[in-house]
């Protein structure tokens, strides 16, 4: 079917294009551009917000940390949850945390062993100078006092001696297999003579099928010892200690308890620390220097075993530690 003819169309290879589609090329070109211009700065910011998200609480961490390294425990940094800056951060306060505990015991410590040794030695002192001036006559009774506190300053600097080896991981142990249900016997007949001085009864409950185990028993002796001498400090007259013995599964357990006044919930955390006493107005002649508690802690766990405490107040305290099965 033949058409008619619409129009006629002229090619010229040599012209460039319309005006018009000049202006739309600019145009779309500006857009690009803006469009560009606008993703970078976008870009640039987040990059910002995510660089300071980033890197401010390591600069935090950072100042920190050189504030420590200058002896100030006192720094601490916010924490931020659920990423790992936050995690970083929190094991830093935690850190910090420890630190100052460590310091402010051992400051404590500092000053507990100035105090534990200034008494026997300020009493030596004063003995020595009134001897000196002729106030008292050099006789058998000053020597007798004397030695007794010489002999304080020789178990306490002992005590502190151990203690310092047992957590240096050095107090050596002449471990072999033993009948712990004896040693534990032949403690608490060591003790009794003083116990019924002090008008107390002493009752034991161990038993005869006892496995063996390996352990020190010149310190297990100790260990037990100190337990007593703890619970007859506490006991009043009238009273009862009572060592116990146990078998659980893979543990020998072993306890002293006494019917005291009993140790406040707030205080148990604290009585295996050096130089705890529960009750602050004993002295050092009736309380000890507080040394024998944190011994039987560092005693029982270089054998491998743990220390607990129990008390109800009014009713009396136990102290009890494992040992392992050999």
């Amino acid at each position: 079917m033949a058409g008619r003819p619409l129009g006629t169309l002229y090619l010229n290879p040599l012209a460039g294009p319309a005006p018009v589609d000049l202006g739309f090329l600019a145009a779309v070109n500006r857009f690009v551009l803006v469009g560009a211009l606008i993703a970078g700065a976008i870009a640039v910011l987040v990059t910002l917000a995510l660089s300071h998200r980033i890197v401010r609480p390591i600069e935090l961490l950072t100042a920190a940390a050189r504030r420590m390294e200058k002896g100030d425990l006192t720094g601490r940094v916010s924490v931020r949850p659920g990423d790992e800056i936050g995690q970083l951060a929190s094991a830093f306060n935690a850190m910090a945390d420890g630190l100052t505990r460590l310091e402010q015991l051992r400051q404590k410590m500092v000053g507990d062993v100035a105090h534990e040794l200034r008494t026997p030695l300020t009493n030596i002192r004063g003995y020595l100078e009134a001897a000196r001036d002729g106030l008292v006559t050099p006789d058998t009774a000053l020597v007798n006092n004397l030695y007794e506190e010489v002999m304080l300053l020789n178990r306490l600097v002992d005590d502190l001696q151990e203690l310092a080896l047992a957590e240096a991981g050095q107090l050596h142990l002449e471990r072999r297999l033993l009948d712990v249900g004896e040693v534990a016997r032949m403690a608490a007949e060591a003790i009794r003579p003083q116990a019924e001085a002090r008008g107390l009864e002493l009752a034991l409950d161990l038993p005869s099928d006892l496995p063996p185990v390996a352990a020190d028993p010149h310190r297990i002796g100790q260990v037990l010892r100190n337990l007593f001498n703890n619970a007859l400090e506490f006991t009043p007259r009238g009273g009862q200690v009572t060592l116990t013995a146990r078998l659980d599964g893979t543990w020998v357990c072993l306890e002293v308890g006494d019917s005291g006044p009993g140790i406040a919930p707030e205080q148990l955390p604290f009585v295996f620390e050096r130089f705890y006493r529960a009750d602050p107005s004993r002295a050092r002649a009736t309380g000890g220097a507080g040394l024998g508690l944190a011994i039987v802690k560092q005693l029982v766990e270089a054998h491998g075993g743990r220390v607990w405490v129990k008390s109800t107040p009014g009713t009396g305290s136990w102290f009890g530690f494992t040992l392992p099965v050999a």
